[in-house]
């Protein structure tokens, strides 16, 4: 079965014999869709061979994925598995071309003029670019290896400039390391041409809620302070970051909080590293079936966590990202929003990892995460 062009990727390993801790068994890609981390699957403890992200089947996502109507662009990408954006991740607001159903802002002076993929239907709210512009794209070469402990693919992607819509020529390199007790992903661009142009990275991953029960599902988030949005339709940031505490938005308690009714479309920042953590770590629980899951952000770029939850889906998509969302906006008066500069030659590496536990472990496995610092944070970006 071919998704944009190219047979879809699977790494696996073969599960331990005892079965006594949650492990990573497989991860299926799609290299025609710009990487797409399209399935997990783990083994846990009571559960059985489950998925981690909530996707349709291959066969249904190849019937989605055409390019064309609701994918132009490559939009529904962002819908299913886990997605790779740049070179911006989230919303980019400009003004409105309605013949070339482009938009146009700015970056150091320079003008960008960026695809309209996000158009909603409803009438009357603003069209934006959004999530980047690799969403449709077919790497250019993918490898992959058989480790002792599960499998790793390498893929590049010669963006040049994004189709004319990026000042400067780019190249992509994404690694998925799949092992038994880690998930990690790795994804550097580097400047290869010969002006400055800027540069954000992220992911869009839907994590199942395995037992399907949103409201007692817990989420801990290493941040005090949100973005603040004019509304959830738009979800436009007005340039203000808000404390969370003492609101229904305070995720930053240790083992975490229920979603409850809590609907969630919010960007966190000033995010907080655990005291014996590499950066900050976001934590999904659901007690319903004993099933734990870190996000952790491994790269000091890493300034913001989208958190999307809907209150009638049973998922939580947790999106670390390099930007605040529409970081060209004025909105933001010239304070650094996240975009990195990479200068000619110059690279920069986004890294997460994925790791699973257990809520009530049989073992010597720590189900918390280490107490947060107070103050301290991921580092600004460059």
């Amino acid at each position: 079965m071919l998704i944009g062009g190219k047979e879809p990727i699977v790494l696996s390993r073969l599960q331990s014999e005892n079965g006594a801790l949650p492990e990573f068994i497989s991860a299926t890609l799609l290299p025609g869709r710009g990487m797409n981390v399209f399935q997990i699957t783990a083994f846990i403890p009571g559960l059985g061979k489950t998925e981690l992200l909530a996707s349709p089947t291959l066969e249904q996502a190849a019937q989605q994925l055409t390019g064309t109507g609701p994918d132009k662009h490559g939009d529904m990408s962002f819908r299913m598995g886990g997605a790779f954006l740049l070179p911006y991740p989230n919303r980019v607001r400009g003004k409105f071309n309605p013949q070339t159903q482009t938009i146009t802002t700015e970056w150091d002076g320079h003008p960008l003029t960026l695809p309209a993929n996000e158009n909603p239907n409803t009438p009357g709210l603003e069209p934006v670019a959004m999530h980047g512009l690799m969403l449709d794209k077919a790497m250019d070469s993918v490898e992959t290896n058989t480790m002792p402990d599960g499998g790793v693919a390498t893929a590049l992607y010669d963006a040049g400039d994004f189709g004319g819509h990026w000042p400067s020529q780019t190249q992509v390199a994404i690694t998925i390391v799949l092992s038994g007790r880690a998930f990690d992903c790795i994804v550097t661009a580097k400047n290869v041409g010969d002006k400055p142009e800027p540069m954000a990275i992220g992911w869009h991953p839907y994590f199942a809620i395995p037992s399907g029960q949103r409201a007692q599902a817990m989420l801990r988030i290493p941040s005090s302070t949100r973005v603040e949005v004019n509304n959830y339709k738009e979800v436009f940031p007005t340039g203000r970051l808000l404390p969370v505490d003492g609101t229904p938005y305070d995720f930053i308690m240790r083992g975490g909080r229920a979603l409850g009714k809590t609907y969630l479309d919010d960007d966190y920042v000033d995010l907080k590293s655990g005291l014996l953590d590499d950066g900050p770590v976001v934590e999904l629980r659901d007690p319903a079936s004993n099933f734990g899951l870190r996000v952790m952000a491994l790269s000091t770029q890493i300034r913001s966590i989208q958190v999307y939850s809907p209150l009638d889906k049973k998922f939580v998509a947790i999106e670390p990202q390099f930007n605040y969302a529409d970081p060209f906006g004025k909105e933001w008066h010239g304070q650094n929003a996240g975009m990195v500069t990479l200068d000619p030659g110059k690279s920069v590496t986004w890294k997460v990892r994925l790791e699973l536990f257990s809520i009530h472990p049989s073992g010597d496995q720590k189900p918390d995460s280490h107490p947060l610092i107070p103050g301290q944070t991921t580092n600004s970006a460059q």
